[in-house]
């Protein structure tokens, strides 16, 4: 993210290296998330970093905010900085609801308002942690009490805690507030009675997380896989000098690389105010280079890669879970092309061309 503040940069880094190690990663997969890495980034306060002071933020920019996520990706930090941030967080300072000072989950289902009652079944990520969980109905952003729902627990292959979420509550009995009509929305019809549709940007959102982390954890995997047979030696020289193990090398890097640049021109397009087509857009890219890359990079390992002691592992289950979050694969590819249709057959080239 190269609008990024370097120094910001920098110094998530180094935080990261400090404490994401393999041992923290591998001894988080067992309550469901980091207490240590989460202890270390809210002391820093960069869990809200993108969110205005005003509300109760860290402030700096989106871009700041994605680079972090990236970092998150690469050390695959067990943490709820999208939720507390880009997801949760903005949706929150932007219904005028105040910050908690503690991490926040968002339920990945739009909640359901029935006769003056709020309804919500869905799953949410790092929900027994949370000091708050948020969940978008209609035009409306709800800030709910750990206490004021049922939480199950559960967890996603890399072990991270998804707890499903279900509560079924009088709205008198919750704090909410309103997102304000947001003009710069690329379809008209994510606007619901002049608000902005709280649900679908969550979603939004919550993809263009997935997609930043995982661009993230894709180029940590693709250079573990360079760095692995470069070390590897076989018949007395480097396996990465094999023609084979080179095709490996060439996939899973080019994969790292595509998927880093449809992230940043989503971020880009979501700074400028609009997003929904280059969001659905990264998110078909992505999903597509997790499956070569991460199958490229366990190819070119071989047995190494399955071990539970060595840290490829850790990436690629997150990179699996991650491609099924807020939206599948075949949701955003849907999404996409009822955009492209809508816009027409004269408009496709502009369309394609133009961001």
């Amino acid at each position: 993210m190269s609008a990024a503040d370097p120094l910001l940069v920098e110094t998530v880094e180094r935080l990261l290296a400090d404490v994401s190690t393999f041992e923290e990663v591998e001894h988080a997969e067992g309550s469901g998330w980091s207490t240590a890495t989460w202890v270390a980034l809210a002391e820093a306060g960069f869990p809200w970093v993108g969110v205005a002071e005003s509300a109760g933020g860290s402030g700096g920019s989106l871009f700041d905010h994605a680079a972090i996520l990236s970092a998150v990706g690469r050390f695959a930090a067990s943490v709820p900085v999208a939720e507390t941030g880009m997801i949760g967080g903005w949706l929150l300072g932007e219904a005028g609801i105040t910050l908690p000072s503690g991490p926040l989950s968002v339920v990945e289902a739009p909640g359901r308002l029935q006769q003056g009652r709020l309804q919500v079944d869905g799953i949410a990520a790092w929900a027994r942690h949370a000091d708050r969980i948020v969940v978008a109905a209609g035009s409306t952003v709800y800030s709910l009490r750990p206490d004021q729902v049922q939480l199950h627990a559960g967890a996603n292959l890399a072990g991270e805690a998804r707890d499903r979420v279900v509560a079924d509550l009088a709205l008198a009995d919750i704090e909410h507030g309103d997102i304000e009509h947001d003009s710069g929305h690329l379809d008209s019809g994510h606007l619901n009675s002049g608000h902005l549709n709280s649900w679908r940007s969550a979603q939004e959102r919550g993809a263009l997380s997935r997609v930043i982390m995982a661009a993230g954890a894709l180029t940590a995997v693709a250079q573990l896989t360079i760095d692995y047979t470069n070390e590897r030696r076989q018949f007395g020289k480097p396996v990465a000098t094999f023609q084979a193990v080179q095709q490996h090398l060439v996939l899973a890097t080019q994969s790292a690389v595509r998927a880093q640049m449809a992230a940043d021109v989503a971020v880009r397009a979501l700074a400028a105010g609009a997003g929904s087509f280059e969001i659905a857009a990264a998110r078909v890219v992505v999903d597509d280079a997790i499956t070569v890359g991460t199958r490229a990079a366990h190819q070119a390992h071989g047995a190494m890669g399955v071990t539970r002691e060595y840290r490829l592992h850790q990436l690629t289950r997150r990179l699996w879970s991650w491609r099924h979050e807020w939206g599948t694969t075949k949701q955003w590819r849907q999404r996409l092309g009822h955009s492209v249709a809508a816009a027409g057959a004269d408009a496709m080239f502009d369309l394609v061309t133009s961001r």
